[in-house]
């Protein structure tokens, strides 16, 4: 199992919310390059980006910050967040990003999704952002009425081949991840899985790699020095 430490940008800084709220953010690294060196340096060898703004509001105000992350560093990158329409999609790949990451349109514009992943393939992930069992959209203001079930059915449908699980109630809140829902996930599904929202310990780790996930996301546990991220990595091995 992979472990993708995580940065969420905000204003042009590395922040991490609790449960999706904007209101209720903590600014960790004034500038994001200083938490993938920190994470390279522990043995990363991948990140899991997120612009706030874009995915609140649409659009890629941190396009160019992303793109010197990536430039900078040797990281697999991957970003999710106002991501809409293929112009973005190919913007981020063509400027050397590896993965991108479509929500809010995964749902509401099932053509584009289709033809991303027709054009792209593996380098389309989608995250299914999940509050009460439904999925939940632009930048998680929105609650859906389609269900958890429904959607991850239509994404393997349409082809997808990577989907980023988040628990919305358990993200940022260091209360320990939902391994009932990833485990529902991995056994009704072939899609790989990512795990995330609320891996609060090494026993998290641990207990996610024994469904044997595609992958885990580390976000506050590792800014608030809950889980060291060189013994996390060893650990989903």
């Amino acid at each position: 199992m992979l472990i993708f430490p995580a940065v969420d940008l905000m204003n042009g800084q590395a922040v991490r919310l609790t449960r999706g709220e904007y209101t209720d953010k903590t600014v960790y690294r004034a500038d994001p390059l200083d938490a993938l060196k920190e994470f390279a340096s522990m043995g990363a060898k991948q990140v899991h980006l997120v612009d706030l703004d874009g995915a609140r509001d649409g659009g890629t105000p941190h396009f160019e910050t992303v793109c010197r992350l990536k430039r900078e560093t040797d990281l697999f990158c991957e970003i999710g967040g106002g991501i809409r329409d293929m112009r973005t999609v190919t913007r981020y790949l063509n400027a050397g990003l590896d993965r991108v990451i479509l929500g809010t349109a995964a749902l509401t514009d099932p053509v584009f999704l289709k033809k991303a992943v027709d054009v792209y393939g593996e380098k389309i992930a989608v995250g299914a952002d999940l509050r009460d069992g439904f999925v939940a959209i632009r930048g998680w203001r929105e609650t859906s009425q389609t269900t958890a079930e429904d959607f991850c059915r239509a994404m393997e449908e349409a082809g997808v081949q990577t989907l980023i699980c988040t628990d919305i109630s358990r993200d940022g809140a260091l209360l320990g991840c939902n391994t009932e829902l990833y485990r529902t996930l991995s056994e009704n599904f072939t899609m790989r899985i990512v795990a995330s929202g609320g891996v609060s310990s090494l026993d998290d780790v641990r207990a996610l790699r024994k469904l044997d996930l595609y992958g885990a996301i580390l976000g506050k546990a590792y800014y608030t020095g809950k889980v060291n991220l060189q013994e996390a990595i060893e650990a989903a091995r």
